[in-house]
């Protein structure tokens, strides 16, 4: 497949640079530093349409297709990894609305969701149920025209400052595994829901991550979205876009960081000679440079399959996923030892490209899930062309 960008592609990727190198990329340090959720720009990127990149127009979103987004949010991720991630789940949690709740709920929040107007956070993991997500005990259960919901969430972005929870649920018995799960729309500030403190992360901190508790929360029957059981297969088609999502926003950062590496070896001299002159350093930019564009080219093929309905769009996404999220934290780390103790500094952006990035080979299923995913299904009889 040739994966030269149509006119549209680089209208948006402008559009998208524009932006983050005008709202996002002043600020990233500060709101690192600050642990500052920006709201405001956040809206901002709502009314350029980032809200909503693959909700349907008529719902109020732009109607991309995953290629099309991923063009534009790695152009974000160079700017703000942190803060292009959060803006990659609440896209998530859009798309599972708009694409499976009822008309009228649809038309109630997702509009709202897409212009920015209202956040949303996407509640899956559990503090017993990460990567086995089938295995979640959080428990809804009908009550006349209500569910009532009881559990708790963790390592939730966005937790107590956004406006809407997309959350998964039993509706099935204790044993009922992956068929038993059913996903809600809750509004964050129902009765009995309470917030944990901001975790101290490593990175992200542009975004707070908070414990989520449900203790009797009672919600109408008609936010629940799509038929009941339906909440694990939802949740893995949202996964397959999820982890391009956090591919590209690796992307975004590894291109900012051999960016950054490529100019401070024309900048820095050492022993009389620019860095850019020794040919050890050379090769280290080179391959850089090629991991890069390899990653790049996985997240666009995963993109192009999930787009054009591929019966292997899962394999290729976990595929991408994996690949891009290593090889992208190892451009970084590159990148941070070409500037030598200045990488190391804040006053360099390099370190925290480094802790953003480092999150992303955990989030949307380890990528020790990701090698078992693609193992399972190459030991399947008949693969070989799905890899081909």
């Amino acid at each position: 497949m040739d994966f030269n960008l149509t006119e549209d592609q680089l209208a948006f990727r402008e559009a998208a640079r524009a932006f983050a190198e005008k709202s996002m990329a002043p600020h990233a340090a500060r709101w690192d530093d600050e642990h500052v959720f920006p709201k405001d720009v956040l809206k901002e990127a709502g009314e350029m349409g980032f809200m909503g990149m693959y909700t349907p127009e008529a719902l109020g979103g732009m109607g991309l297709s995953r290629l099309d987004t991923s063009v534009i949010v790695e152009e974000l991720a160079a700017a703000c990894p942190s803060t292009a991630a959060f803006i990659t789940i609440h896209n998530m949690a859009t798309w599972m609305v708009a694409s499976f709740a009822s008309d009228d709920l649809k038309q109630e929040i997702v509009p709202k969701l897409a212009s920015g107007e209202w956040l949303a956070s996407y509640c899956l993991t559990e503090p017993g149920a990460g990567s086995d997500a089938a295995s979640l005990r959080t428990k809804a259960v009908r009550d006349g025209d209500s569910y009532v919901i009881n559990g708790s969430k963790v390592f939730i972005s966005g937790a107590g400052s956004t406006d809407i929870l997309v959350l998964m649920a039993r509706t099935g018995d204790p044993d009922s595994g992956s068929k038993g799960i059913s996903p809600f729309v809750t509004p964050a500030d129902a009765d009995g829901i309470s917030y944990g403190k901001n975790e101290e992360k490593m990175g992200w901190h542009s975004q707070p991550t908070r414990m989520v508790s449900l203790e009797n929360v009672r919600i109408p029957a008609s936010n629940r979205v799509g038929n009941e059981g339906d909440g694990f297969a939802i949740a893995m088609k949202g996964l397959d876009g999820g982890r391009l999502n956090i591919a590209t926003c690796s992307l975004g950062g590894a291109q900012a960081a051999l960016l950054r590496a490529r100019n401070y070896m024309h900048e820095r001299e050492q022993f009389g000679k620019p860095l850019a002159a020794f040919q050890a350093l050379q090769f280290k930019l080179a391959d850089m440079a090629t991991s890069l564009v390899a990653a790049r080219q996985m997240v666009r093929l995963g993109a192009f399959k999930l787009d054009s309905g591929d019966p292997e769009a899962t394999l290729h996404c976990a595929m991408a996923k994996r690949f891009a999220t290593d090889a992208c934290f190892d451009v970084v780390n590159d990148a941070l030892q070409l500037h030598g103790g200045y990488g190391y500094i804040r006053e360099y952006p390099l370190e925290r490209y480094l802790r953003d990035l480092r999150v992303h080979q955990i989030l949307e299923g380890t990528n020790e899930i990701m090698r078992l995913i693609v193992a399972r299904r190459l030991l399947d009889d008949g693969v070989a062309e799905a890899i081909q």
